[in-house]
């Protein structure tokens, strides 16, 4: 499974990098698959040095804040008018009950039909896992500001490190401070992409909207994480303290997500 860093400034778009946005792929039965997890205002111009928007099979929407999802709205337009047609079945979306109505209304359209003619919407059930190609994803839960926030445990064929068959596990946080629901979506992953959009001492004392790099760590260590991505930092963020924090309270490996950059899973 390759992840690329399409997009991972916390908040809102950096000079950078766009808002949150990480493309998955997947070499599977004669083809690639590509799914995105979330699309922030900024990563649908971005996304398009990585992939034709053609070739996205699936999105998967972690919540409803502008910074994950608003760039629905610029490739609704893509699809409802590209001059040569679509020509391809509705593109299936999957997040919080309110998805639909939340595109329709950011876009000042009537929600019946809203943006339904283009995208397949459905809805998240909390530890109900969903199915796309070779992509197994579970969404679980979290605490954050928004009704329904979910971290995303992704499940996709891989190879262990002597070429076998092997289950490969990328979770993906979301925007959660530190509850059970990101622990379980962690649990073994090979890679744990984080939010740290906090720091100790100036936003510790908030509770229930973000994860500092300290409580990031300790979240992949009682995971077991075997590998911890840092993502989601604001423009005014040091990436170095938040590394500091993290290294404080995890001892695997540990990196800073980088717009452009692509892993191995």
């Amino acid at each position: 499974m390759k992840l690329t860093i399409v997009g991972c400034s916390g908040s809102f778009p950096g000079p950078q990098s766009p808002a949150s946005c990480y493309l998955l792929s997947v070499e599977w039965e004669g083809r690639t698959w590509r799914v995105l997890l979330d699309l922030g205002n900024g990563s649908l111009g971005a996304l398009q040095r990585y992939t034709d928007l053609r070739g996205i099979d699936a999105i998967f929407l972690s919540h409803l804040h502008p910074d994950h999802c608003m760039d629905l709205c610029g490739l609704h337009v893509a699809v409802r008018w590209d001059p040569q047609g679509w020509n391809l079945p509705r593109i299936p979306v999957w997040g919080p009950a309110a998805t639909a109505d939340r595109m329709a209304t950011a876009y000042g359209l009537d929600p019946d039909p809203g943006m339904h003619e283009d995208f397949d919407f459905r809805s998240w059930a909390d530890r109900s896992a969903v199915s796309v190609g070779p992509f197994r994803i579970t969404p679980y839960q979290v605490l954050h500001t928004e009704e329904e926030a979910y971290a995303l445990r992704v499940e996709a064929p891989g190879a262990d490190m002597e070429g076998g068959a092997s289950t490969r596990v990328l979770a993906y946080s979301g925007d959660t401070d530190a509850c059970e629901g990101v622990v379980d979506a962690a649990r073994d992953a090979d890679v744990f992409l984080c939010e740290a959009a906090f720091h100790e001492g100036r936003d510790d004392a908030i509770t229930g909207v973000h994860l500092t790099g300290r409580r990031a760590g300790e979240i992949a260590t009682r995971a077991a994480a075997k590998r911890l991505l840092l993502t989601h930092l604001p423009i005014w963020n040091d990436a170095n303290v938040s590394m500091g924090e993290a290294r404080g309270s995890y001892d695997g490996q540990l990196a800073v997500a980088v717009a452009g950059v692509s892993y191995r899973v």
